[in-house]
C-alpha cells in the first residue's frame, strides 16, 4: 500500500432533504440509509482503506460531530478528525486539511471524497482512483472523477471536457451550473459532459500552488498557522482564525479558475443520495416498485413508494402511490415524491414551530 496516498473524507453536511432521518444533530452520513448494516461514512471509509493506509485518512467535519465520527470509526485516532469551528464551505476546510497533510508528507497525493454518496462497483471505483493517483503523481494537475450521465438530470452540476484528446483522462473545458431540462438534454446530446461528483484527486503541491495563485488571502491566513499544525497549538490557531476565511466552495475558489484541471470519466455507477427519490432508485424494490428499509410491511394496491422506519416497525399500506413514508422517533412524514424538493422548506417550518412551542 502506497504510504504517499492520503484521503480527506468530507463529513460536515446536514443532508436536510433526508429529514426526518437526517437532522442537524445527526446527519445522513452517520445513518445506514441503505439498510446494509453500515452507515454511509463507514462504507466510504472501508472502500478507501483498500487503497489508502488507515493512518493516512482524515475526516473533515463540524465540531459537533466529533464524538459520532469516533464512535462510528473507532479505528481512527482523535488527531485524524479535522474539526471545523465554523461553516465556511469546502475551500477553507480542504486547504486546512491539505496543509496538515503537507506538513506530514510533502510528497503526498490525496483524494477528497464526500461521505454520503452511493457507489456500487467498488472495484471499478478503486481502479479509477488509482488511475487518477497515477496521473497526479506524474503531473501537477487537479483531477476530478466525472460520472457518465444516464439521463438529463437537472440536480447535478456538469463538467464539460475537451473532445480532442484520445487519452483516458480529459482536459476540463469548464464547469457548468445545474441546468434546466432543455440544457441538460443538450449536454447529453453533445456527448462531452459528465456529472460533477465532487471527488477530487491531486498532489499537495499542485493544490497548494493553486490556492496560492487564486486564493492568496486564504492561503496566507492558513499558512500563518503552519508551524502549529499537527501540534498542541493547532486548535488555538484554528479557533481564532478559521472564521476569518471566505465562505466559498472549492469549485468556485480553485477548480473553475485553474487551467490544469482534468477529469477521468468514471466506470462505476454512482448516486449522490441527495433526496428520498434518489435513495428509492438504489434500493431493492418489490414487483410494484416499492422500496422498504427496516420496516415489516403489508402492502396492498400501492406502487412506487419508499417506506423507511426504525427497525422492527410494522407498516400497513393500502392505496398509496408515489409517496415517501418515513417514521423516525416522534416524527412521521408522509409526503408525495414529486414534491420532495419542498422537504427542506418543510423542515425549516417544523423546526421553527417546535422552537416556538419550547
Amino acid at each position: 500500500m502506497n504510504t504517499n496516498y492520503y484521503a480527506v473524507l468530507m463529513a460536515g453536511g446536514v443532508g436536510s432533504r433526508f429529514w426526518p432521518v437526517s437532522t442537524t444533530q445527526f446527519p445522513k452520513q452517520f445513518h445506514d440509509m441503505l439498510g446494509t448494516g453500515e452507515t454511509l461514512i463507514q462504507k466510504t471509509y472501508s472502500r478507501l482503506t483498500k487503497l489508502i493506509p488507515q493512518e493516512n485518512i482524515l475526516v473533515l467535519t463540524n465540531e459537533i460531530y466529533n464524538d459520532i465520527v469516533l464512535e462510528q470509526l473507532p479505528e481512527l485516532t482523535p488527531d485524524q478528525i479535522v474539526l471545523e469551528p465554523a461553516m465556511r464551505n469546502t475551500a477553507p476546510c480542504i486547504l486546512y486539511a491539505t496543509l496538515k497533510i503537507k506538513k506530514l508528507n510533502p510528497d503526498a497525493l490525496m483524494v477528497v471524497a464526500p461521505t454520503d454518496h452511493w457507489i456500487e462497483d467498488e472495484d471499478a471505483f478503486l481502479q479509477n482512483l488509482q488511475s487518477a493517483f497515477d496521473c497526479a503523481g506524474k503531473e501537477e494537475v487537479l483531477m476530478t472523477l466525472g460520472i457518465k450521465p444516464t439521463f438529463p438530470n437537472t440536480g447535478y452540476g456538469y463538467i464539460e471536457y475537451d473532445f480532442k484528446t484520445d487519452r483516458q483522462i480529459k482536459k476540463v473545458e469548464q464547469f457548468r451550473e445545474k441546468p434546466d431540462y432543455a440544457t441538460a438534454k443538450s449536454f447529453l446530446a453533445q456527448g462531452n459532459f459528465l456529472w460533477n461528483a465532487g471527488i477530487f484527486i491531486w498532489g499537495v503541491k499542485a493544490v497548494t500552488n493553486a490556492f496560492l495563485e487564486f486564493q492568496p488571502d486564504m492561503y496566507e491566513l492558513f499558512m500563518a498557522g503552519y508551524e502549529s499544525y499537527n501540534t498542541s497549538g493547532e486548535k488555538e490557531f484554528i479557533g481564532a482564525n478559521y472564521i476569518k476565511s471566505n465562505n466559498i466552495s472549492i469549485d468556485y475558489a480553485v477548480m473553475e479558475k485553474a487551467s490544469n484541471v482534468y477529469v477521468l470519466p468514471a466506470d462505476f455507477d454512482w448516486n449522490d443520495l441527495g433526496t428520498w427519490g434518489s435513495l428509492h432508485d438504489k434500493l431493492d424494490k418489490d414487483e410494484n416498485n416499492n422500496a422498504v428499509v427496516n420496516a415489516r410491511v403489508f402492502i396492498e394496491n400501492a406502487t412506487n413508494n419508499i417506506i423507511r422506519t426504525d427497525k422492527g416497525k410494522t407498516v400497513i399500506v393500502d392505496g398509496l402511490n408515489n409517496y415517501i413514508v418515513v417514521d423516525k422517533e416522534d416524527i412521521l412524514l408522509i409526503y408525495p415524491k414529486e414534491k420532495e424538493h419542498e422537504i427542506k422548506k418543510i423542515t425549516e417550518i417544523v423546526t421553527s414551530a417546535a422552537k416556538k412551542v419550547e
